[in-house]
């Protein structure tokens, strides 16, 4: 039976739901497409979103053929007679899933025929393309970011399952509650429908009343059906995080062992830990960033299952670390003042002057050099006039940023240190 997923697929930008920022009126993608000239491009999200679904639009909207290829299972021939079958045709769209696996030979197969525009490519990652897709090829395509499906994407792609259900089955579904649905989803459509069709399935009623608690025992009931996709992969990575984050590592080496036997990507998991190093801990341990880089680049080199030790090392070094999540804070709030002051000026006297027109007209004029000054600190402004200080950085709570709050304090009556 084809799943309720694959059937509800749409088939036009009329009936596809969310990315409204792409796809909408007047949206940058839209346009493209209305056009009829799109560029070789990176669809990157996370999963049940649709970006295999926007593709496959796209080359159903503008006629023109498409190829399909999934990197998990898929290498250089695949790539090659795909490209030598694109060469007898016209405008082909090659449509790549997961292109995040491509090692560095596989997406240089691609180059020469995206440069000369034999293929159109689509590729579709869940992972940092900046991270994952080579330079050469990604400087050859454009990124496009889609976003998790809200609220309102939900219901209504819910409104849409069960006037279909009730139009290919004759079951009346009656959806009273979907707080459940909506959270075990996550934001991810094919979840939710899965999950939707899970329970409607267990049912043999011709008229089914969803609730909170019925969603629950039945998905609970039939969780290995309902994961059989591997749709967990984000749920365990979510709790192998947290664990971290909450200093068990008993439960982080649990969820990454769940990994490991997984078989998930060592290095999708080192560089989990790697973020988290700076997210996290940051600098209440600044060398836990130094161990999860090394970490990372030892995974790269050796691989299952050795790095398996590696993996389990770092982890719970970093369960165990003191934490703070101080400076991703920071950046937050710098960001925030950023979106909502726009491009302020930088102080003359902290700009550079490489020419003479720019000392003749102020620049660099009154810069105090620290290192002439005692213990290599002189007060002065290196804010913008319009935020003089505004403090973005709060140390946390442990000994090192408790030294560092001390440091600063001595420096900079006016943050309140």
């Amino acid at each position: 039976m084809i799943p309720l997923a694959e059937q509800l697929r749409p088939t036009s930008l009329e009936n596809y739901v969310g990315q409204s920022h792409l796809v909408g009126e007047n949206a940058i993608l839209r346009t493209l497409i209305d056009s009829g000239k799109i560029p070789s491009m990176i669809f990157w999200g996370p999963p049940g979103i649709g970006k295999t679904t926007l593709a496959m639009i796209i080359s159903q909207t503008l006629n023109r053929p498409f190829y399909v290829l999934s990197a998990i299972n898929s290498g250089v021939k695949e790539v090659r007679d795909v490209i030598e079958k694109a060469k007898q045709e016209t405008d082909a769209i090659l449509f790549i899933d997961e292109i995040h696996r491509f090692n560095k030979s596989q997406q240089d197969s691609l180059l020469g025929a995206v440069e000369k525009g034999i293929i159109t490519l689509i590729g579709a990652t869940t992972e940092n393309p900046s991270f994952e897709v080579i330079s050469a090829l990604l400087s050859r395509c454009q990124v496009y970011i889609l976003k998790e499906f809200g609220k309102e994407d939900m219901e209504q792609l819910l409104a849409k399952a069960t006037q279909h259900i009730l139009a290919t089955q004759g079951k009346k579904v009656d959806i009273q509650e979907n707080e459940a649905l909506l959270r075990i989803s996550g934001g991810d459509a094919r979840k939710l429908l899965n999950a939707l069709e899970l329970v409607v399935n267990n049912n043999v009623s011709s008229e089914i009343v969803i609730t909170n608690q019925l969603v629950k025992t039945v998905i609970q009931q039939n969780l290995a059906t309902y994961d059989k996709k591997g749709e967990m992969h984000y749920d365990i990575i979510s709790a192998f995080i947290k664990s971290m984050r909450g200093s068990d590592p008993n439960a982080a080496v649990y969820w990454l062992a769940r990994m490991i036997d997984g078989g998930e990507d060592p290095l999708f998991i080192a560089r989990r830990m790697l973020i988290f190093a700076s997210e996290d801990i940051g600098n209440a341990n600044p060398n836990a960033l130094l161990l999860a880089n090394t970490c990372f680049d030892a995974v790269n080199k050796i691989g299952y299952p050795e790095c398996r030790i590696i993996l389990s090392q770092t982890a719970v070094y970093l369960a165990t670390s003191a934490k703070s999540n101080s400076t991703y804070r920071a950046i937050g709030n710098a960001l925030e003042m950023v979106r909502r002051t726009g491009d302020l000026s930088v102080p003359l006297h902290i700009r550079n002057a490489p020419t003479k027109l720019m000392k003749d007209i102020g620049y660099g004029a009154n810069y105090k050099y620290a290192h002439d000054y005692q213990g290599n600190f002189v007060d002065q402004e290196f804010l913008p006039d319009e935020i003089s200080g505004m403090k973005f950085y709060e140390p946390g709570d442990n000994p090192k940023e408790r030294e560092t709050r001390r440091f600063l304090a001595e420096r900079w009556k006016k943050y309140g240190y």
